[in-house]
């Protein structure tokens, strides 16, 4: 079978998911067609040479309905012959396409592909999918969980108490990720990712200034009585300070065998090694990234010693915080350029963000392996290992 490699991976920034935000004035397709752009740009490949690009968008409605993929490849200039598709797995989208096009290229169904992923939090604000008045899950899921589903902010509080997080432990790991990304942006580790777009040229949400302190002054942000009631164990912990924003970005990756890497005259960044995705508690809802954790590395025939680097998205802080207990990973390994706390979290495009911050932290450490993971709604998980390559 072959191998399949990232060549090239860029990003936007990533701007704040609000009205005045950095980007709340591009539509959503070509926040993506930028990134489409930038790829090939600085890849020096002929768009014409894509097989197909796979995109992630979690919202598929107004400006982000009508395969938002497809547009934004013909946006970004390509021909008419390349095709395109958007996937939904919820925020495990873009890293779902990841999966999806190294599987193809591994397979020969592909030679070269993008897996991409964009979403404008701005300008279609999360849940607009879902009507007023609308169920999305059904009479069955209903007669299965006769309590009820619960919102992320839910199981984010309920992961709190089951781990038996504090507070404090919740906002210092919040303020750290924002440290992590304000000396990544002084020290230019940010630079050869991210590709400018108008004015916006760095990441909106980080705070240098954040701490412990600042954050402890937060409320909690997803109290409600009635979920009181139900789950007395809930102290309450959970803010928007140690929680991840809303946010406009996109992302891709660029995707093709080291063979036709060579033929091309691609430098490979690094190795897609191994995949794995999973189910869990939907009422917990977040913690699939433990059990992904364990069965990709268990495919890939490594254990958590050998892995250098993590990339474990921060939808909360109390999601990282309770696979660090299960699984005994070292934190100064764990987003080491911060996560999706400081950075945000742009929910189609943060699986393909990761990926490229992780592959180039990758090459700047010397890395020989990194896994990224990521929660999704509904009980889901993606994990994957990619491998290092030499200069």
């Amino acid at each position: 079978m072959r191998d399949a490699v990232v060549v090239e991976a860029v990003r936007t920034p990533i701007g704040k998911g609000k009205p005045n935000g950095s980007l709340a004035d591009v539509h959503p397709v070509e926040l993506l067609a930028h990134t489409l752009r930038t790829l090939v740009a600085r890849s020096g490949v002929d768009p014409a040479l894509i097989d197909d690009v796979i995109g992630g968008t979690v919202d598929q409605v107004g400006e982000q309905a009508m395969n938002t993929t497809r547009y934004a490849v013909l946006s970004a200039g390509f021909p008419e012959t390349v095709p395109a598709t958007t996937v939904d797995r919820q925020c495990g989208s873009s890293q779902q396409a990841v999966h999806f096009a190294a599987q193809g290229v591994m397979s020969g169904a592909y030679d070269l592909v993008v897996a991409c992923g964009v979403e404008s939090m701005s300008r279609v604000p999360m849940w607009s999918n879902v009507p007023p008045g609308k169920d999305p899950f059904g009479p069955g899921v209903a007669a299965r969980f006769p309590g009820g589903l619960v919102p992320q902010g839910i199981s984010a509080e309920l992961i709190t108490a089951k781990w038996s997080l504090t507070r404090g432990q919740l906002d210092a790991f919040a303020a750290s990720s924002h440290h992590r990304a304000t000396e990544a942006w002084q020290r230019g580790l940010f630079d050869a990712e991210v590709a400018p777009l108008g004015g916006a040229s760095r990441d909106e949400c980080v705070r240098p200034s954040s701490t412990p302190e600042v954050l402890a002054g937060l409320k909690p942000a997803f109290y409600d009585p009635a979920f009181a009631e139900r789950f007395p164990q809930i102290e309450w912990n959970v803010t928007a300070g140690n929680s991840s924003p809303v946010n406009d970005g996109a992302s891709a990756v660029l995707i093709t065998s080291s063979e036709t890497a060579a033929r091309l005259g691609l430098r490979p960044l690094a190795r897609l090694h191994s995949f794995a995705v999973t189910g869990s508690d939907p009422l917990l809802m977040l913690t699939g990234v433990i059990p992904a954790t364990e069965k990709v590395l268990r495919r890939a025939g490594l254990r958590l010693d050998d892995i250098d680097l993590f990339e474990v998205n921060e939808a909360f802080s109390s999601v990282v915080l309770a696979w660090r207990q299960e699984t005994g990973a070292d934190l100064d390994k764990v987003n080491v350029h911060g996560g999706a706390i400081a950075l945000g979290h742009p929910l189609g495009a943060s699986g393909t963000r990761l990926t490229t911050t992780l592959v180039h932290a990758m090459r700047a450490r010397g890395a020989r392996y990194a896994l990224q993971t990521m929660c999704e709604a509904g009980g889901l998980a993606n994990a994957m290992i990619l491998e290092g390559l030499e200069a």
